[in-house]
């Protein structure tokens, strides 16, 4: 997302008063999102200028609860979840890296095949044999929209439309 700010901004705009917006993101900066902290200090053992995903917003702790404040959001809370992630084997983790989905996903595959491979090798290090557990740590917030807002930019139908829809009784 170019502009994250405008991003929640958008959220508190299309969502009713007292309603509830939320958002979370993988903690990158802080490499508790094992899977991506493995990935991104292989990545820049092959190319040390590579930065990876470390000052995307939303990846240090209280970003976004800021953000959402910011954005004129109330009761905003914020925190942290924990997963853990299994996987069978090195091939199960390395898979979903080659779909090129995501940050990591788009920058291997920009990469010459034989950089692509040193990568590989280098995260391949970083894991044990046969089946592991990963930790994946997100930081997270929500808040709600103040009661005073006014719907902005949203028609809502004539109460006469609603009553005419298919299947309604009349």
């Amino acid at each position: 997302m170019r502009d994250p700010d405008q991003g929640v901004r958008e959220m508190v705009r299309v969502t009713r008063p007292l309603g509830t917006v939320a958002a979370c993101m993988w903690d990158i900066a802080g490499g508790g999102m094992t899977m991506l902290r493995i990935f991104w200090t292989a990545a820049h053992q092959v190319d040390g200028t590579v930065e990876g995903e470390r000052r995307m917003a939303g990846t240090t702790r209280g970003d976004i609860a800021q953000r959402f404040k910011r954005a004129g959001l109330e009761n905003v809370v914020d925190g942290v979840l924990v997963a853990h992630a299994e996987y069978r084997g090195f091939e199960d983790f390395w898979e979903p890296f080659t779909l090129a989905v995501g940050p990591a996903g788009h920058y291997l595959r920009s990469l010459p095949a034989d950089q692509q491979a040193r990568v590989r090798e280098a995260c391949r290090a970083s894991i044990p044999q046969g089946p592991f557990s990963l930790d994946a740590r997100a930081w997270y917030a929500r808040g709600a929209v103040p009661s005073g807002a006014a719907p902005r930019g949203r028609s809502r139908p004539h109460a006469s439309a609603i009553d005419r829809r298919p299947g309604s009784k009349s």
